[in-house]
């Protein structure tokens, strides 16, 4: 009997692929598994709705403390944010995910791999690369490249007509993702840049115009990069990542709204929201200004916009994005101490910070009168750090070009 293990959510289009293997795969054995990341109680109705579907099985991994300890750390060391803004709330997960649904499939001696990933988007290639790098012999079946359905509303008819309950409708026919990190929305009326998205869209984070009044001041403890206490408390990861998202969601942070460039080639608009995040992103960042040397600051932001790269391509099982993960947490070793945040209608800021490896000197960089620094030694400094200016100009002058 053939063996599928099927990338399995429970929402629309895992819902469908369900009934469509079975019709499609004769005699086959589907086997649904589920990777718990921090879904929520999207969860509840997984196992039973899977084997009412049609599955012969259905495991339900629970990954959320890995995910929040070895993945979402991982992100916020790194200051990965792709094009700038995107933290890789979704990008993140896919190869965790994946690397449960490979041992799975070792388990079950399966002979498929099978997800619900569109033809147009990224999670096929971030799927796809992350198994060929743990199991290169696994055969993978991609079913939006080659069934029938073109279009949501195509899967919602399918789901009807197959007695199967599906999470949307479609008057709200959005395409999300959720885990513990962030929830993401694409599609619908979304689809139109122009459009501002429905006053109910969000559903983690407060609208920043309903927001407390009252600004909300919160300190982040960290130890060589890594959160560990909020307001002094020692969490572990993924109960200071829900902590974190409770009290961001809560004041509006974390809303992005943006069109980013899919590795497919073409442009798509997507609301992210990532409260939790989103504050211990920026908390992380502020300590780095403080602990890390110019150079090594300057190089690691360059590092960060390749890491997101690599991380939004699917790459995160290379060399490279190993070898970059190797410098990231060498610049975190005296990634240590706390900062103060503050909170207020859908803004997340520094207002102080502290680390016992601080580079930073009151005693250097006042403006009152002190003993240590010799203001003279500057003008040596300028002279020699000019001088290819200098000469490059007497060049000019000599052969005549004009110097503006």
């Amino acid at each position: 009997m053939t063996k599928i293990v099927l990338a399995y959510s429970g929402g629309l289009d895992t819902s469908v692929i369900i009934p469509w293997l079975k019709e499609n795969y004769e005699g086959c054995e589907v086997i649904a598994t589920c990777v718990d990341v921090g879904q929520g109680d999207e969860l509840d109705i997984v196992y039973d709705k899977a084997i009412k579907s049609g599955a012969s099985k259905c495991y339900i991994v629970d990954a959320k403390e890995e995910f929040a300890k070895d993945y979402v750390w991982t992100m916020i060391k790194s200051g990965a944010k792709y094009e700038g803004k995107y933290l890789l709330g979704t990008s993140a997960a896919r190869p965790l995910i994946s690397k449960e649904l490979v041992k799975v499939a070792m388990k079950e001696n399966a002979d498929y791999i099978c997800h619900g990933a569109t033809g147009k988007g990224n999670d096929q290639v971030r799927f796809e690369l992350s198994i060929k790098a743990l199991s290169p012999d696994t055969k993978i079946i991609a079913p939006w490249r080659v069934w029938d359905i073109k279009s949501r509303e195509d899967a919602i008819d399918y789901a009807n007509a197959h007695g199967i309950e599906v999470p949307v409708t479609k008057k709200r026919p959005y395409s999300m993702d959720r885990n513990v990190f962030h929830l993401s929305h694409e599609g619908g009326d979304l689809e139109n840049p122009a459009n501002q998205p429905i006053d109910d869209l969000c559903l983690i984070c407060t609208n920043p115009e309903n927001a407390p009044d009252k600004a909300e001041y919160v300190t982040i403890s960290f130890e060589k990069g890594n959160p560990v206490a909020i307001n002094g408390e020692k969490m572990e990861p993924l109960a200071l990542l829900e902590k974190a998202n409770e009290i961001a969601a809560k004041n509006g942070v974390g809303i992005l709204d943006i069109v980013e460039n899919r590795l497919v080639g073409m442009k798509s608009r997507g609301v992210y929201e990532t409260p939790g995040g989103t504050l211990l992103m920026e908390a992380h960042t502020v300590l780095e200004s403080l602990v890390l040397d110019r150079a090594t600051m300057s190089y690691k932001n360059q590092v960060a916009i390749k890491y997101s790269e690599l991380v939004y391509d699917g790459m995160w099982y290379t060399p490279l994005r190993e070898a970059l993960n190797a410098f990231i947490e060498s610049t975190q070793q005296t990634c240590t101490g706390d900062v103060k945040m503050k909170l207020y209608k859908g803004n997340c800021y520094s207002v102080g910070v502290e680390s016992p490896y601080s580079l930073y000197s009151e005693e250097l960089v006042t403006f009152g009168e002190d003993n240590v620094y010799n203001q003279m030694d500057a003008e040596g400094f300028i002279n020699l750090f000019g001088l290819p200016l200098k000469m490059n100009a007497k060049m000019k002058i000599k052969n005549g070009i004009d110097l503006f």
